[in-house]
């Protein structure tokens, strides 16, 4: 198994690099599998039939959804963990908190080690396409396979935007718990 690749040659419209053709890469886009072909995949791996394989992916789904937004980190068997989180602005004074401070909520995902060991040792295969779309190369990773632990570049800045998260809940470092809330907190 491999991932595939596309390298395009494009005119790069500002930078350093404007005016000038370079070969971007961005991966293949891969179809969204449908819910159905998963749920018939899993029931066939495991020797359970399709209507109790559905019936486990729907509990399992309102329970994850259910934990989460209780402030649980939540184990996805074989892939790792998800919570939510957010960013916000900081203020000095404790009399200016409120939740207007809040600017996005999202979800992170911390990989299982297994999940990413995976990821690195998975070929990479780089079809190179010039300015007009014909094929004029076709290259497979020889690279280290390295795999970046989470969005380093906006974790520092989120890191630096919420003061008030706990300690111990950074999803580069394996996450944590943190304790769900009574919904009125502003």
């Amino acid at each position: 198994m491999s991932l595939k690749v596309k390298a395009r040659e494009r005119e790069i419209k500002v930078g350093k690099y404007a005016g000038t053709y370079r070969y971007v890469m961005l991966p293949e886009i891969y179809s969204m599998l449908a819910q159905e072909k998963v749920i018939r995949e899993a029931a066939l791996r495991s020797g359970v039939s399709q209507g109790v394989m559905q019936a486990c992916w729907d509990a399992a789904g309102e329970v994850i959804k259910a934990w989460a937004t209780e402030g649980h980190s939540v184990a996805l068997p074989g892939l790792g963990t998800m919570r939510f989180s957010l960013s916000a602005k900081s203020v000095a004074d404790v009399n200016d908190v409120k939740s207007s401070l809040i600017t996005t909520r999202r979800i992170v995902f911390t990989p299982a080690t297994e999940l990413k060991q995976e990821l690195h040792t998975t070929n990479v295969v780089i079809t190179c396409y010039d300015r007009d779309g014909k094929e004029v190369k076709r290259v497979t990773s020889t690279d280290e396979g390295i795999v970046e632990d989470g969005d380093t570049e906006n974790q520092n800045q989120n890191d630096t935007e919420n003061e008030n998260q706990n300690p111990g809940t950074n999803p580069s470092t394996g996450g944590g718990t943190t304790s769900g809330g009574t919904g009125d907190e502003g």
